[in-house]
């Protein structure tokens, strides 16, 4: 893998959310960025530049003028940030995993992870930021500002820090709570599996029994599931597939393959829950806007 070094300033705009015009406007009139210039007079920006318009930005943000921040020295504006950075972690911590994202730097990551731990649960590292921030890498993606590369890379740390937390909580648990099983999976060409992970975790910790199948599950192989012992649901996120024009389709598929004998349920969630809202008339197939609302559907299952 090979870092990115180079910017344009639509990647820088894309990147910092500081619009294009604005990039241009604190270059010339403050001198904050000095960009190369290709052999077409393109603005090209080095990765310092991108790192210093990142903590331009947070303290912009943050109350101070702009033409207060250009007259810093590279230690006023570290100073500056360190003590907006304990009152404003979330905007702070999301800014920090782009640098490790961008350098692909695990030390960085990991040490974002830990600062956070002191102050904040798990859970709410993940819903506060790691969500919001896998959202915008998503975005970021799809425009082209990184390649598939960084977005791998950072879900793939992501992942293992919710894997491990999964551990923890399993090992607390003594028994579980109620005789309801989840079964949890993704759709045939899904792979984008994070947020199954997380709703794994989220029910283990509730004492929830779960078998987990990961990505990429055909509906038939749902049929092998068979569960004596009480409740059987299945789980699942709708992120990339199915396609708009196919979820219909595969709410009927899943009827008539899984639901042959029983009415079992599946709870979706997801981008795509809205799309699937529009689409869905089973009694026996729910959608979830968000970790909230997924929460309180699990809190019936255990009271």
């Amino acid at each position: 893998m090979s870092v990115k070094t180079q910017f344009s300033i639509k990647d820088l705009e894309n990147l910092s959310g500081v619009k294009a015009h604005t990039i241009r406007i604190w270059e010339k009139r403050y001198g904050l960025l000095a960009p190369q210039r290709s052999d077409t007079n393109i603005r090209q920006y080095n990765l310092d530049s991108f790192k210093k318009l990142l903590d331009v930005k947070f303290i912009y943000n943050h109350g101070v003028k702009i033409s207060k921040i250009a007259a810093f020295t590279p230690t006023q504006i570290k100073e500056v940030i360190l003590e907006n950075a304990l009152e404003h972690k979330e905007h702070y911590a999301i800014d920090s995993l782009k640098k490790s994202m961008i350098n692909f730097n695990t030390n960085g990551f990991n040490k974002i992870f830990s600062t956070l731990l002191k102050t904040k649960t798990f859970e709410e590292i993940f819903e506060t930021i790691f969500i919001p921030f896998l959202q915008e890498i998503g975005t970021l993606w799809h425009l082209g500002t990184i390649d598939v590369s960084h977005e791998r890379f950072m879900s793939e740390l992501i992942k293992r820090k919710t894997i491990e937390h999964i551990e923890i909580y399993a090992s607390k648990i003594p028994k579980y709570s109620t005789k309801t099983k989840v079964c949890l999976f993704l759709p045939y060409d899904e792979i984008h599996d994070i947020g199954l992970i997380y709703a794994n975790f989220l029910l283990e910790k509730s004492g929830i029994k779960t078998t987990y199948l990961g990505p990429n599950i055909p509906l038939e192989s749902l049929t092998k599931q068979f569960y004596k012992g009480g409740e059987l649901i299945f789980l699942t996120f709708f992120t990339i597939k199915p396609d708009i024009d196919s979820i219909k389709s595969y709410l009927d598929s899943y009827q008539d393959i899984v639901c042959k004998h029983e009415q079992y349920p599946l709870w979706i969630l997801g981008q795509k829950h809205n799309e699937v809202q529009k689409e869905n008339t089973y009694s026996n197939i729910e959608c979830f806007d968000g970790v909230k609302s997924f929460l309180e559907k699990v809190k019936t299952l255990v009271d």
